[in-house]
């Protein structure tokens, strides 16, 4: 049988098995927007089992000998081609989902399903006693895949590697370094500067159902597809995709926070489109799928910060959104708005931080995780490590546990290692834009009359069409022509907000 051929059967079971994983994806997309409160514990033997069916397709022996087969030959030669990446990242995954035993993926599917149902009560509750025995469980479960994976590698940088292939928390750990002392000193300057924002036009109350409309139109303006996706609502924003023209989008409204519910939806949106950017003929298979954790959040947060936060983009959208908002911003102008967009100020939450202190929120997350799997930290005393922590990195603490450990539904849903992907992606897409700028010959005249379609295409072009082809840090270069680099995001930063608080 030729390579060719054999490389087809391969994508035949791949693909099989990708429609296995949005089915599962369907019935957690479902748990987080409709289940009923004492459905809970079927969805959680309907996710297991799902689990360990698709583990077993995913490490089976014939698929393990077809894709060392064509590692030999011609068509893996080209590792970036797309039947090159193909052969390389399947390879990669059927190696590493092959040292996990199907009872401890069974057992981690329902852990962390049962997890997030427990960890929506504990925070509507404010009670961490009930979520504690939740973590300590799925920890213990996510250390012991990280002992079998890890390879030479620290068990976190055995999990930090599924979500940023390459990454290692050492490297990362100096780059966020740097960051943080930068983005330190720029709080501090901001601080002492003689023209601060306020805040208050996005305290003034709006209907949820008037944010609902304007949320729907910006997602529509920026690019999202609602004809290949949906919008909807949940405790904890976010974006799964279901099938090649099903991307479905989530965010979370507050009457009396406006940004709530706008920047969310950007953000999701900027995921979603993302997803649907990727070649759809290679759905299933690592062209088709995007590159890592850290490239999907340059996507969302250039749309969330470096467009939606943008002057220009509020000359453009502010007499619509405030049409919109039925009166709740009679007396603004889009200046006003503008400038509380971009007020500076510590917060106790990480969705709803400003782009400086934002990338403290993950630093402390960052630190704290990587203490829990080296067994420095008892999962016991992680609140505590918490509140320290952000009374030493932002000077503020925590009231209850609700706005502090048990903010983020991630720990709960066992992603360990999933949050550097975060900081990684503000890096990206300063990169991203400073290339976006050079190449397309500026963007802020086109973000003041609402022309979104040349940034977008520039990132189909640049990111969304080669899938998983490149890792990410060489996708992301070969895009901006320089590697990875704090110092663009930090430009950025310092520009814009020195004109806001009068200090240019």
């Amino acid at each position: 049988m030729s390579d060719q051929n054999v490389l087809d059967k391969v994508s035949e079971h791949v693909r099989e098995t990708a429609l296995l994983e949005s089915t599962q994806a369907l019935l957690e997309w479902d748990e987080r927007t409709g289940l009923p409160k004492q459905a809970g514990g079927f969805r959680a033997e309907q996710v297991t089992l799902l689990s360990g069916i698709i583990h077993r397709r995913k490490t089976d022996p014939r698929l393990g000998d077809q894709l060392r087969q064509l590692s030999q030959g011609p068509l893996a030669r080209e590792r970036n081609s797309q039947q090159g990446a193909t052969i390389d990242r399947l390879l990669k995954d059927f190696e590493r989902n092959a040292r996990l035993p199907t009872s401890l993926v069974e057992a981690l599917s329902k852990a962390t399903v049962l997890g997030q149902q427990a960890w929506e009560k504990a925070r509507h509750e404010d009670s961490w006693d009930q979520f504690q025995p939740h973590m300590e469980e799925i920890y213990s479960l996510r250390k012991q895949e990280a002992e079998l994976l890890a390879s030479g590698d620290t068990l976190y940088d055995a999990l930090l590697d599924q979500y940023e292939e390459g990454a290692k928390s050492e490297e990362l750990t100096k780059t966020f370094a740097d960051l943080r002392d930068a983005l330190i000193h720029l709080v501090q300057e901001l601080s002492e500067a003689p023209r601060k924002p306020n805040g208050q036009s996005w305290r003034r109350p709006v209907p949820i159902e008037n944010q609902r409309k304007v949320s729907r139109w910006i997602a529509e303006k920026i690019g999202y597809c609602f004809d290949r996706g949906r919008l909807d609502e949940t405790s904890h924003p976010f974006c799964t995709t279901l099938g090649p023209d099903d991307c479905r989008i989530l965010t979370r409204y507050q009457t009396n926070f406006f940004p709530s519910g706008f920047y969310g939806t950007l953000h999701e949106a900027g995921h979603g489109l993302y997803e649907q950017g990727l070649p759809t003929d290679w759905y299933g298979l690592p062209p088709g799928t995007f590159a890592s954790l850290g490239v999907h959040e340059s996507q969302s947060r250039l749309w969330e910060n470096f467009v939606g936060r943008s002057s220009e983009f509020w000359q453009w959208c502010f007499p619509e959104v405030a049409r919109q908002v039925g009166g709740a911003w009679d007396g603004l102008d889009a200046q006003a708005v503008y400038r509380d967009a971009n007020l500076v100020a510590p917060s106790l939450i990480r969705v709803e931080a400003d782009e400086v202190t934002y990338n403290l929120h993950i630093l402390i997350r960052f630190e704290i995780e990587q203490e829990l799997m080296a067994g420095e930290l008892r999962v016991a005393d992680a609140p505590q490590a918490w509140n320290a922590r952000y009374e030493h990195y932002l000077g503020i603490k925590p009231p209850s546990n609700q706005d502090g450990i048990l903010q983020d539904v991630h720990w709960s849903a066992g992603l360990i290692g999933y949050f550097p992907t975060y900081t990684l992606g503000n890096l990206y897409a300063a990169q991203l834009v400073e290339a976006a700028e050079r190449d397309l010959g500026g963007l802020q005249p086109m973000f003041a009359r609402g022309d979104f379609r040349p940034l977008l295409e520039w990132l189909r072009q640049k990111i969304h069409a080669f899938g998983f082809c490149y890792h990410p840090g060489e996708l992301v270069q070969r895009a901006c022509g320089t590697a990875l680099d704090a110092q663009p995001l930090v430009d950025y930063l310092r520009s814009k907000l020195s004109a806001v608080y009068g200090q240019s």
